[in-house]
């Protein structure tokens, strides 16, 4: 056991220990510990000074076994949050974490929401444990909302759906599958990605590598390095695909770029695994937002799929998602989803009910369903209209000629700015917006009369900071 010696003095006889003090036994001081004896020439745990009347006591003292472990880093976007509750500035800006604000900037909960947990209360429902595959009317309204109701892998039973832990369980928990059932084989990451991405991999052991994707010098989508490194994967390789509103970019593919990677996938024989974070609140259309996904599906694919409610019903703290997997077979479903069970099983059990409640209610009653539509076109309307004057500001103040239209073209509540880390970082040091270090802003957390403030900011930043 690792220990460090402790010398301990007196000074004054009232403070010095006696020896009938010391003979009754084992004596503690604080953490450390020590058994004294007397006989110098055994053990001399105590050296007597007669001439100063001191005793010097040498005391074993444990030192942790986790001494090891060092600080972890601050996480890249929560991090950026915890900065702006700490600055007092009146025009300070969160634009780091993706959640959805309302114009006064404060969170929202969807009316629809409250209607959904009104009538749980009234009828009195348990907390009693789900099953392992969670709630069985969630998993159904999930899966039809992705696919379509009518889709040929729901009426054929060929999509195994799994209720997880909003999409970051539902990537690890498909993550872990691949693990497992399919050892050695690599997931394509687009570079960027989401930051938690990597982590996920990192920490279920699949191997990973990155396909291009952004291009700096458009603003937009390296379409040609995208499809030659998708080609140059090894066959059988999972190709992570964001289904709607790229983050962080929010650079999403044409529908026939689109059909092209879908070609190419099946072409390699490549398995598409698709994170879908934001149906319905990119667009404001759920079935525009589920268009790539049900493409892939109709060319006949496998494929998985990772589903979140957090944005799009505001769900964000009930962690409420999906991990669907389209198999071949009906049989091939039950079987990929009894291994899904197995792998839940031992990492979080079974998920929690009351979110999955609230979204079973409101998709499958039609009232309820047709009134969250409206609330989702409302938010992405308000992002919509955040972007539109953020890039007329820019517009208008930048006397420059630089063209701001990429802001336009991309969608949902990100835009990638262009911004390098020392011009974000001026961002937040002069200006007191708080990003993350990419140049990534979320709209979502942007009023429009905060716009040309915003505008000014980024136009001092990019052109007076290399």
């Amino acid at each position: 056991m690792a220990s460090t010696m402790l010398s301990l003095a007196s000074s004054s006889p009232s403070s010095s220990l006696s020896l009938r003090e010391i003979n009754k036994g084992k004596l503690n001081l604080g953490s450390a510990s020590f058994i004294p004896c007397l006989d110098k020439d055994k053990c001399n745990p105590f050296l007597k000074n007669k001439s100063l009347g001191r005793i010097s006591m040498t005391v074993a003292v444990n030192v942790s076994r986790f001494e090891g472990i060092t600080m972890a880093p601050p996480d890249p976007i929560l991090g950026v949050s915890e900065a702006f509750r700490a600055d007092t500035h009146e025009m300070k800006l969160n634009l780091g974490v993706g959640a959805y604000r309302t114009e006064e900037l404060q969170p929202y909960v969807l009316n629809v929401v409250r209607k959904a947990e009104n009538l749980m209360l009234e009828r009195g429902e348990n907390k009693e444990y789900l099953p392992i595959e969670g709630l069985v009317a969630f998993n159904k309204v999930t899966a039809e909302l992705l696919f379509g109701a009518d889709n040929p892998v729901i009426k054929q039973q060929r999509v195994a759906t799994v209720q997880s832990l909003s999409g970051t369980g539902s990537l690890r928990l498909a993550a872990a599958l691949i693990e497992r059932y399919f050892p050695g084989a690599k997931v394509l990451i687009s570079s960027p990605t989401w930051g938690n991405h990597k982590n996920i991999f990192n920490d279920a052991r699949v191997p990973w590598s990155e396909y291009r994707y952004y291009d700096p010098k458009t603003v937009g989508l390296d379409f040609e390095g995208m499809i030659s490194d998708i080609k140059a994967a090894p066959e059988g390789s999972f190709i992570l695909l964001h289904g709607c509103a790229h983050n962080p970019t929010g650079i999403d593919p044409t529908p026939d770029q689109w059909k092209k990677i879908a070609d190419v996938i099946q072409e390699k024989s490549h398995i598409p695994f698709f994170d879908v974070a934001y149906q319905g609140f990119a667009s404001g259309s759920l079935d525009e937002d589920a268009a790539s996904v049900r493409l892939f599906a109709a060319h006949g694919m496998e494929l998985l799929v990772a589903q979140s409610y957090s944005k799009n019903l505001g769900l964000y703290a009930e962690r409420i998602g999906a991990i669907n997997v389209v198999c071949s077979s009906s049989d091939a479903a039950a079987r990929v989803k009894s291994q899904l069970k197995r792998l839940a099983r031992p990492m979080y059990s079974n998920p929690p009910v009351h979110g999955a409640r609230v979204v079973a209610n409101i998709v499958g009653d039609p009232a309820l369903f047709n009134e969250w539509k409206a609330e989702m076109e409302l938010m992405a309307g308000r992002i919509k209209n955040v972007r539109q004057k953020l890039f007329d500001s820019l517009t208008a103040k930048d006397k420059s000629g630089k063209d701001w239209s990429f802001i336009l073209k991309q969608i949902g509540m990100f835009s990638f700015t262009g911004l390098n880390k020392a011009q974000s970082d001026n961002m937040t040091n002069k200006w007191h917006v708080y990003m993350t270090k990419d140049g990534r802003i979320s709209l979502a957390g942007l009023s429009l009369a905060k716009c040309e403030y915003l505008a000014d900011a980024v136009i001092d930043s990019f052109h007076n900071v290399s």
